[in-house]
């Protein structure tokens, strides 16, 4: 007697089946184009395309004339992640931050803790890596959490718009299995 090939599962039976999980959510379009990530007001996001040279790759990082906000850049600093790596929960009172991933990919998770904002208590999760570049523009008041995803170590940069104040930070730190946010970081073995 032959063994009969297994049909594949559908969509629409997976009751059926032995087994339970997740489903994955939409990330790209067939275009290549990122799928929406929820939205948090003042958030600002600009993919980037890398220029292929004939010794490398050129990357911009920012331009005023990108338009994601109005604020000067102050300063600009680079942090090292260890592979799995997190650095949460962080939130600035007046300072924004403008995150890039210059090497390794980061994976950057935001809170909207805002009282008056229209996305007071949402979440967005953001990737930003080497090979698909982006800057992403967060404002006062929204926590956020960064974690290296990538087996090398991954250097985030910021440009900020109000430089470090040593006598008066204004730094705010929450620690990262914080019950008031509602995201658990994934711990890398």
């Amino acid at each position: 007697m032959k063994d009969q090939p297994q049909e594949e599962p559908s969509t629409t039976d997976v009751a059926e089946w032995n087994f339970s999980g997740t489903k994955d959510i939409q990330t790209t379009h067939a275009n290549w184009n990122l799928a929406a990530t929820p939205h948090i007001h003042g958030v600002e996001i600009k993919q980037i395309t890398n220029v292929l040279t004939d010794d490398g790759t050129l990357t911009e990082i920012y331009r005023k004339d990108w338009q994601l906000d109005e604020l000067p850049v102050a300063q600009v600093f680079q942090k090292i992640m260890s592979p799995g790596g997190i650095s949460a929960w962080h939130a600035h009172n007046k300072a924004t931050d403008r995150l890039f991933c210059g090497y390794g990919r980061i994976k950057v998770v935001l809170y909207d803790a805002r009282k008056q904002s229209p996305t007071e208590g949402q979440l967005s999760v953001h990737r930003l890596a080497l090979e698909r570049p982006a800057l992403l523009v967060i404002p006062p008041g929204v926590w956020h959490g960064v974690q290296a995803v990538s087996d090398t170590p991954a250097i985030v940069i910021n440009a900020v718009d109000i430089a470090y104040d040593y006598e008066d930070p204004d730094h705010w730190r929450l620690p990262s299995d914080s019950p008031q946010i509602p995201y658990q970081f994934a711990r890398r073995r």
